[in-house]
């Protein structure tokens, strides 16, 4: 069965490593991480791809929770039988999985970085909102939040040190989880599985 892969840039790492770990026959494209900062281009942005790529495969895994789009995401998705999203409101819920529920319980004032998000903080979040121009932002942006945890998924990929200065840059306690990848992994088989399952029901 052939799987096309449309992915968030900041997750593409973590979902070949799945894919791979799986044996998928698949193929990946991305995009850009930095529509995050304006959430209402991503559906729009999917929607090209899965058009490009609908009559290519037979299921089609889209690499993003809600993320922001109010919706917009899950109504591109319906539109297309074999296309089906990783389940959740956003990539932090996905990796961080218990802990970041824990966190989130505590501590509702969390901001929370993934490797790809610590090692590319400065480019997506300082001078992505414009911090690095307006420093008066920093307080408007992040006034409300008391800590940042650094979801680590991928040990050989550590951003520790990036993401403990992205803290202090921001005045926010520094908390560390080591997630992994196992909720991400448990829900990309699933939503393959559960794809496969409608496709043969509808054979």
């Amino acid at each position: 069965m052939k799987i096309g892969i449309v992915a968030c840039g900041a997750i593409v790492r973590e979902m070949i490593a799945v894919a791979n770990e799986q044996k998928w026959n698949y193929k990946l494209t991305a995009v850009p991480a930095q529509y995050h900062n304006v959430p209402q281009k991503i559906a729009p942005a999917v929607q090209k791809r899965l058009d490009e790529w609908a009559d290519k495969f037979d299921l089609i895994l889209v690499g993003y929770a809600d993320c922001g789009t109010a919706g917009a995401l899950d109504e591109v998705v319906e539109r297309y039988p074999h296309v089906v999203r990783i389940a959740g409101p956003h990539c932090y819920e996905f990796y961080g999985g218990e802990q970041y529920a824990r966190q989130a319980e505590a501590h509702l004032g969390t901001f929370y970085l993934t490797d790809f998000l610590a090692h590319h903080f400065e480019s997506l979040v300082w001078e992505g909102l414009g911090i690095d121009r307006f420093p008066e932002l920093r307080d408007a942006y992040f006034g409300n939040y008391t800590h940042l945890m650094y979801l680590k998924q991928l040990p050989d990929h550590d951003e520790s040190q990036c993401a403990e200065a992205a803290a202090e840059k921001l005045g926010l306690e520094f908390v560390v989880a080591d997630s992994g990848l196992e909720t991400l992994r448990q829900r990309m088989i699933a939503a393959v599985a559960g794809c496969r399952a409608q496709i043969a029901s509808r054979s």
